[in-house]
């Protein structure tokens, strides 16, 4: 058997990398990833802005969540300190002494 019917050559959907795989086992031989051109430095800059501005919603976002987490934090200890109130005449038994 020739070397090229050994082994199969199959391109990637996703990104596009050519995989070289064997045909009697199935393992990977190589893998080389799909050459990407080289952007100008204009676009190197725009996307670098993109980037940052990205982060910084999502920096925003997150400080937001936070603030209004404190506040369901507190709705829960409250609600809890309701149940613990209501329960308070009965023994607390821990669920692992029951074995």
């Amino acid at each position: 058997m020739s070397e090229s019917t050994q082994r199969f050559t199959v391109i990637c959907p996703c990104c596009e990398a050519t995989l070289v795989v064997d045909a009697r086992t199935g393992a990977l031989i190589s893998h080389a990833e799909k050459s990407k051109p080289v952007a100008s430095f204009e676009e190197m800059a725009k996307d670098l802005e993109r980037q940052k501005q990205t982060r910084e919603q999502i920096f925003a976002q997150e400080m937001g969540s936070l603030k209004d987490r404190e506040r369901l934090l507190e709705e829960k200890f409250r609600e809890a300190m309701k149940k613990a109130e209501k329960d308070k005449d009965k023994v607390y038994r821990n669920p692992l002494d029951l074995d």
